[in-house]
């Protein structure tokens, strides 16, 4: 652990948007726990407080840091705000890293740092083509990464979309698998069931599943399709209820809803199919290979799916946006079960690579890398 020359444990304080149930508040939420649970002092400072949050240890302290004042609809007025009150906090508690997730937090952190002396580790969780590249972004990334002491990356992909120097002061680390998903006893026999999980929301494509499905079950009628998931608003659950309508498929496609114990029904499964058009680092393609289920998986950039599966090896990849492939993929596991088996004998190895244990270390020596030295109180190292 590192230490202060008194040997009290070091502060560390992440930064977000909010805690509700998403891939970055997941993994913000496991990092905050794991280190209040080797003796760090950790806080969490969010904007907001979201609805279906994930819960931190009660070691971990979470800190109100957005709009407390009246902003009206004045954008710019809101955004001075939130980095007043974020500067105000980093000066009040000094933690000796700040560690912003996802794209506003990392620019709002970047500048409430800036001449504290508090090092900055930014963290990209999402395919920077459509997030990182707009006019705004060009003129902010250029003036502000240089100030961070270094980043985290998911997929080389990611990485490469960056200047070279943010590039070599990073680091490419996965997302922890919750430890619930690890050893789980393999199913004796699969069930007929094809599953799937994440919220329904449009880059996840799930419509393209549901169509891809009726065609399997014309061939396989005694399959069945889940989709666990909860709604993210954005019409994407109406779509999926009007095609199940019209394909009279409402006995045999079905969404599940969100569920907190995927552990458990998924664990049987024929399979599980991913067909988002572009993610991060998806947990939920790294929940299911380490609960051993076959894989079909869209080979979608930044490139997280080809980054934990080896195409024959330990999954299919297939084609963004390619119906007849996932169609031909889920038919190939469906009607070769050997090789379906082998597959997910495969995946469930990612187990090794991104446990919680095996994840917290990446992060804790990258801290230590950062902040080595007599304090983490000096001049932030500029890249």
């Amino acid at each position: 652990m590192i230490k202060k020359k008194d040997g009290t444990p070091r502060k560390i304080m992440f930064h977000l948007n909010c805690l509700e149930q998403g891939g970055a508040e997941r993994v913000v939420t496991n990092l905050a726990n794991r280190f209040a649970g080797e003796g760090y002092e950790v806080i969490v400072a969010t904007e907001w407080y979201g609805e279906n949050e994930f819960v931190l240890d009660d070691r971990v302290r979470r800190i109100h840091a957005g709009c407390t004042e009246h902003g009206g609809k004045h954008r710019r007025l809101q955004f001075l705000i939130r980095l007043r009150n974020l500067r105000r906090l980093l000066k009040k508690e000094r933690p000796d890293i700040l560690i912003p997730f996802a794209r506003k937090a990392l620019y709002r952190g970047l500048m409430a740092a800036a001449f504290t002396g508090i090092p900055v580790l930014i963290s990209v969780r999402t395919d920077p083509v459509g997030h990182y590249d707009g006019l705004l972004d060009k003129i902010l990334i250029p003036l502000l990464f240089r100030r961070a002491a270094g980043c985290v990356f998911q997929t080389q992909s990611a990485r490469e979309f960056f200047a070279p120097r943010l590039q070599d002061h990073s680091r490419i680390i996965l997302n922890p698998i919750n430890s619930k998903y690890i050893g789980v006893p393999r199913p004796e026999k699969r069930t007929k069931t094809v599953v799937q999980s994440g919220r329904l929301v449009d880059f996840k494509n799930q419509p393209m599943l549901v169509r891809a499905f009726v065609k399997v079950h014309e061939k396989h009628p005694d399959y069945d399709l889940k989709i666990y998931g909860g709604d993210s608003f954005d019409g994407t659950k109406q779509i999926l209820e009007e095609l199940i309508r019209e394909n009279h498929a409402q006995d045999y496609i079905h969404l599940m809803g969100a569920s907190d114990s995927l552990e458990k029904e998924l664990t049987d499964a024929a399979l599980f199919a991913f067909t988002s058009d572009w993610e991060g680092m998806p947990n939920a393609l790294m929940e299911a290979m380490a609960l051993g289920l076959p894989i079909v998986a869209t080979d979608c950039p930044c490139g997280g799916p080809r980054t934990i599966i080896t195409n024959e090896q330990n999954g299919l990849l297939i084609p963004i946006k390619d119906e007849q492939a996932l169609t031909d993929a889920m038919l190939r596991l469906i009607e070769d079960p050997q090789l379906a088996e082998r597959l997910g004998t495969e995946a469930a190895g990612i187990a090794d690579r991104a446990g919680e244990q095996a994840i917290f270390e990446q992060w804790r020596d990258y801290i230590n890398e950062l902040c080595q030295g007599s304090s983490c109180r000096g001049s932030a190292k500029r890249i």
